[in-house]
């Protein structure tokens, strides 16, 4: 049964993640983890001259993908990060929307070469909803790539999460959590031709690692 996502809470909880996430004197750079240097780089997309990333955060890694001249898009539910985003990154091309992630994939008509999340959009939308919208939108043989958090042993499915630890306003949202072979099955259900989900070691052992997932149409 789906979980009632309220959007306009949501974004307000991501209004309030903005204020406190964005550094006005960042610099471009792209990670598909959370660890600095650690990790894959933007190859996984291959060589796309058009992107789309869907829950674009803080824009570093957009900003660093329009600097080497590929078309960026992204698309934030924050219009306070959007803002943001929009203000810093101006000189670099990147361009930032602000809508609803699976909204925004049923109204666009524009196809990419490449989607991708970094910790953003594919970990907090349904994918059953997210994935056909994603494959829709890109271009033949174009890749979807996303990462985020490894699924904790036995907590699989929507999971809620409070902003901010326990005090406060209730601001809440939900993340989706499934093992590597269940992302790579909903993938494959949706449209997609091949699907391929890892979980990439921490730096230091016993740390957290990365759950990378590439998905890609091999026609059109």
């Amino acid at each position: 049964m789906p979980v009632p996502h309220d959007i306009a809470a949501e974004a307000e909880l991501w209004d309030a993640y903005a204020e406190s996430a964005f550094k006005s004197d960042a610099e471009p750079v792209f990670n598909w983890t959370q660890y600095a240097g650690h990790g894959p780089g933007p190859e996984l997309l291959g060589r796309p001259t058009s992107v789309l990333e869907i829950g674009c955060g803080t824009g570093r890694a957009l900003a660093s993908l329009a600097q080497r001249g590929t078309t960026a898009r992204g698309v934030d539910l924050s219009p306070v990060m959007v803002k943001k985003c929009g203000d810093r990154w101006a000189g670099t091309g990147a361009q930032f929307e602000c809508g609803e992630v699976l909204d925004f994939l049923r109204e666009d008509t524009r196809t990419y070469d490449a989607v991708y999340s970094i910790f953003g959009a594919a970990w907090f939308a349904d994918p059953s909803r997210l994935f056909p919208l994603v494959r829709e939108r890109l271009a033949p043989r174009g890749v979807f790539v996303f990462s985020q958090p490894p699924a904790i042993p036995g907590a699989y499915g929507p999971q809620g999460m409070y902003k901010g630890g326990f005090a406060g306003k209730a601001m809440f949202t939900y993340r989706y959590s499934y093992k590597p072979a269940v992302w790579e099955r909903l993938l494959l259900r949706a449209g997609f031709t091949d699907a391929e989900a890892v979980v990439l070691g921490a730096p230091e052992p016993g740390h957290i690692g990365t759950l990378v997932v590439r998905a890609g149409t091999a026609v059109g």
